[in-house]
């Protein structure tokens, strides 16, 4: 009878114990070895290889510090309308992401592109009365597979180029995936994987007389020597490009509303690095440091007005590669300064 009793006892205390742990466990910090088996994972996915043991413990930190700010951020009870994801950039600092994956210079003084040849000041789209109430140039043929820019920090030109895709299959029918790579090596007035400006990029080109295609003058990620010859065989032109007035989202919609625009965009946050899902609604300032090019424009089924960026880190980042970012906000820039520096090439 006492054994049995002291069964009993033992049995209460046991059911007591994992009732506690099971109450607890979710609160209890991320499990180490775990988390050591997870940036395992995490680099065999990525092909990550680090040159020692050193190295490899510090990004196995910064990895580890990546995943608890991502796992607080999208469960911490509040509904952002976005979510957070482990991805390809998870071993970086901030600090390292925004120096290796951005490289939009921002305009210096309004004097700068202000005595362009190449650019006409009217603002052809500012007389549409009428817009649709979505948009999304993909679906209409006008918007190529996205790239990726790699380490070097030519958004700029992924963004230009994205974007004369964009009018050339409007004006031709035909979508041709154009050359970054003769950017980044021939147009000597941007600096290549160290940065550069859409507009000085669409200056190039109609100076250029157009860009040849990707398959003939194929994206390497660093700066190299014009290659003259692959160079001289042009798949399309433009004749110049327009400024979308500043600080002006209605402007802004009347130019996407008519084709895919190169935007300028402050793109280096925790929250941009790793953004997955959702109408992105910050947090940012409005710092312009990265270029992406807005293709479309719409309402989430929360009611969230947005835009629809592609972008050119690949497709593992944010939506296969694209982003829906907050529309019409307060902040007469934009969210992320959206709005301070459109553009758009003409052809």
């Amino acid at each position: 009878m006492v054994f049995k009793k002291k069964c009993q006892y033992f049995s209460l205390v046991s059911l007591l114990i994992l009732n506690i742990w099971a109450i607890h466990a979710p609160c209890r910090p991320l499990n180490e070895e775990f988390m050591l088996q997870r940036h395992e994972e995490w680099m065999a996915q990525h092909g990550r290889v680090y040159k020692d043991a050193v190295e490899k413990e510090r990004r196995y930190q910064v990895f580890k510090s990546n995943v608890e700010y991502i796992e607080n951020f999208n469960n911490n009870g509040m509904d952002r309308g976005y979510k957070l994801a482990v991805n390809k950039f998870s071993d970086l600092t901030n600090d390292e992401f925004r120096s290796m994956y951005t490289g939009y210079k921002r305009r210096q003084t309004s004097e700068t592109l202000s005595t362009s040849k190449d650019k006409d000041t009217s603002f052809e789209y500012g007389n549409l009365t009428s817009v649709p109430t979505s948009i999304d140039w993909r679906k209409k043929g006008a918007v190529t597979p996205v790239k990726d820019q790699g380490s070097c920090g030519c958004c700029w030109a992924f963004s230009a180029v994205a974007a004369m895709e964009g009018i050339t299959q409007i004006k031709t029918g035909k979508l041709v995936s154009l050359s970054e790579q003769e950017l980044v090596d021939c147009d000597t007035q941007d600096s290549g994987c160290s940065g550069g400006l859409m507009n000085i990029a669409f200056e190039f080109i109609k100076s250029n007389r157009g860009l040849t295609t990707e398959a003939n003058y194929p994206y390497e990620g660093v700066d190299g020597t014009c290659k003259t010859k692959k160079a001289g065989r042009k798949a399309a032109a433009i004749t110049g490009y327009k400024d979308v007035p500043a600080n002006n989202e209605k402007a802004l919609l009347q130019a996407v509303a008519s084709q895919p625009v190169s935007v300028a965009i402050e793109g280096s946050g925790y929250s941009f690095q790793f953004y997955s899902t959702g109408v992105f609604s910050g947090d940012c300032d409005t710092y312009l440091n990265h270029a992406v090019t807005a293709i479309g424009y719409g309402t989430s089924s929360a009611g969230t007005k947005y835009w629809l960026m592609k972008n050119s880190w690949g497709t593992g980042w944010g939506e296969d590669g694209y982003m829906r970012i907050q529309r019409d906000v307060a902040a007469r820039e934009g969210l992320c300064g959206l709005a301070m520096e459109p553009s758009y090439p003409t052809a």
